[in-house]
């Protein structure tokens, strides 16, 4: 039997109360994992990743409603004056 299955079967046999409590513990390790990872390896497979959701983000075509208010209007020309496009 492996580690999970072990695991797996003694979760099976704890009470609801108990069942929330070891879900919070691997919330915290699953955190505390994370926050190891970004602070070991900033140039690693986090930073890779969040790298590539701001290229596919900034690849977006953001195309305006047709029904746009007198607002949204006047603030699509003023984001134009500033040399951004929409």
């Amino acid at each position: 039997m492996t580690i999970r299955e072990t695991a797996i079967a003694k979760l099976q046999q704890l009470p609801e109360l108990l069942l929330q409590k070891v879900s919070d513990f691997i919330d915290l390790l699953t955190d505390r994992q994370q926050h190891s990872l970004a602070i070991d390896n900033p140039k690693g497979e986090l930073s890779e990743a969040w790298e590539r959701w701001f290229e596919s983000v900034d690849q977006l075509e953001v195309i305006p409603s047709e029904s746009a208010s007198d607002y949204q209007q006047l603030l699509l020309a003023k984001y134009r004056q500033q040399g951004l496009e929409l």
